[in-house]
């Protein structure tokens, strides 16, 4: 019974085993035709994909043409449009050349006309000419006939006795004229300039800027360069001034080359001291208030200037440079005070030869006007003056004066000589400068070593204050005129090597010695 069942068992399970196959390959025959269907249906798909792209493309393809083909009938017809307007043109420019062509012919048909009118004339002046040279030599042929003297020869004749006439007559004529001149020029010079110097009462060594400033005591230093140095660096910062603090007893030293700023740093320097507060920030606000006052000091003082010598309408900034020659001095000489002399002293002397004084007045107040920022803008003093005159209106007689006072350029009129002369008489007149002594000897010692530098020159003296040089130079090595060579090339020299007020003369001095023995 058991293995009768284990029978039937194994036999369901083989029925069981072979329906599962069955409807396993029926499944799988199912999925095939289901794929085959799915294949198909995506192949006609995309058949029919492709056919819309291909569609699409062309007709993209036929609309990308027919722009193109539209951009193109408008680009030609604007090329068209253009090579019309240029056929124009040309056609214009071609009927202008027309006029212009029948214009010229007409015009060369003209002169042509006019020139062989003028062939006739010439010819007919021609004829005139020999006609007339004909007449004139024949006229000589008679002349020669009755003096018995050829042509060239009268002439001659008579051009020896003229030249010879005149020259007797022209020489004595310039001699007396020469003679005349120069004793009237002497004595007319002479007047004048002791004229002007009468007529100025100047004060004796003007006033000089101050650079070194006191203190209450040495105690006083630590707190001017304050701790670290803040404050003297704030005080350097502020006025663009040098302070120097050295072993000099209770006293402070400025240097700068601006006169203005050096006044504006003193100024402050003494009321910081005065007041006892001294840091940055005091530094600062005093620093600003005295540069405003310094400003309106400036001003005032060169409308004070101009009005003492009466001269109108200088233009303000003019006027403000003018102020800051005040705190500016040569040799020990206020440069303002020593414009105004020269002012009164050109203005005096113009007077006296009855020319414009007060343009004369104008020219030596502004004659140094360019030491006022001579310190920094590089040149000579009278070129830099003469350009700032010139740039704020001033007339060119005025601007010339300026530039010519030391003959940076040369005078061409009376006033620039005039400018002169009066700069030389107010730093030259008595007690107008004055210069240390060992500065005195140096500029005399350097006098004679520029004279003994060349060759030929036996001694030197530097004579009246250094305001003339003698040269002795010796005969044999030196003629009289290599002399006057010398003298010149000695001048050059100084202008070129010293700084000195005035004029220095040049003597060069040769002579010949004969010494002989008498013996018996």
């Amino acid at each position: 019974m058991n293995d009768y069942s284990i029978l039937i068992g194994a036999g369901c399970f083989v029925v069981g085993l072979l329906i599962a196959f069955w409807v396993k390959g029926k499944l799988m025959t199912q999925k095939l035709k289901t794929a085959e269907s799915e294949a198909v249906r995506l192949s006609e798909e995309a058949e029919k994909k492709a056919e819309t792209l291909l569609r699409e493309a062309d007709l993209e393809v036929k609309d990308r043409l027919f722009k193109l083909k539209s951009e193109f009938d408008a680009e030609t017809k604007d090329t068209r449009a253009e090579l019309k307007k240029r056929e124009a043109r040309l056609l214009q420019r071609e009927e202008n050349i027309d006029r212009k062509t029948e214009q010229q012919e007409r015009r060369e048909r003209e002169q042509n006309r006019k020139e062989r009118h003028l062939t006739k004339r010439e010819g007919k002046l021609e004829r005139k000419e020999l006609e007339y040279s004909e007449l004139i030599e024949e006229q000589k042929r008679q002349l020669e006939k009755i003096s018995g003297l050829t042509v060239d020869q009268a002439k001659e004749l008579l051009i020896r006795a003229m030249e010879n006439e005149a020259r007797h007559e022209g020489a004595k004529f310039i001699k007396r004229i020469e003679n005349e001149t120069k004793e009237q020029a002497d004595k007319k010079a002479k007047k004048i300039l002791a004229t002007a110097i009468q007529r100025y009462a100047g004060d004796f060594v003007a006033e000089r800027t101050v650079s070194v400033v006191q203190l209450p005591s040495d105690e006083m230093k630590g707190r001017i360069i304050g701790r670290e140095g803040r404050n003297i660096r704030a005080l350097e910062a502020a006025t663009g001034i040098d302070l120097i603090i050295d072993d000099t007893p209770e006293a402070v030293i400025l240097s700068g080359f601006n006169p203005v700023r050096r006044e504006v740093a003193r100024i402050s320097l003494m009321r910081l001291i005065s007041d006892g507060r001294i840091h940055p920030a005091r530094i600062e606000d005093v620093v600003k208030k005295v540069e405003a006052e310094v400003d309106i000091a400036v001003k005032e003082a060169g409308e004070q200037a101009a009005f003492d010598l009466g001269v109108h309408g200088i233009h303000n900034e003019l006027i403000k440079y003018l102020g800051r020659l005040k705190f500016r001095t040569s040799y020990a000489q206020n440069v303002l005070q020593h414009s105004v002399e020269v002012g009164f002293f050109t203005g005096i002397m113009a007077s006296e030869l009855g020319l414009n004084v007060k343009m004369a007045r104008r020219m030596g107040l502004l004659h140094d006007i360019g030491k006022a920022i001579d310190h920094e803008v590089e040149g000579p003093h009278a070129v830099i003056g003469s350009r700032i005159a010139k740039k704020f209106g001033e007339s060119p007689k005025v601007v010339h004066a300026v530039a010519a006072h030391h003959e940076d350029v040369p005078p061409n009129s009376v006033y620039a000589l005039l400018v002169q002369a009066a700069d030389g008489l107010s730093g030259a007149r008595p007690g107008a400068r004055k210069e240390l002594l060992e500065n005195y000897i140096k500029r005399l010692e350097d006098l004679e070593n520029i004279a003994n530098s060349f060759n030929g020159v036996a001694n030197t003296y530097a004579i009246q204050a250094g305001r003339e040089l003698r040269v002795i130079v010796e005969s044999k090595k030196i003629s009289d005129e290599e002399s006057i060579l010398l003298s010149r090339d000695v001048v050059k020299k100084i202008e070129e090597s010293l700084t000195f007020p005035g004029q220095i003369k040049v003597t060069v001095i040769r002579e010949t010695r004969a010494v002989e023995y008498a013996n018996k």
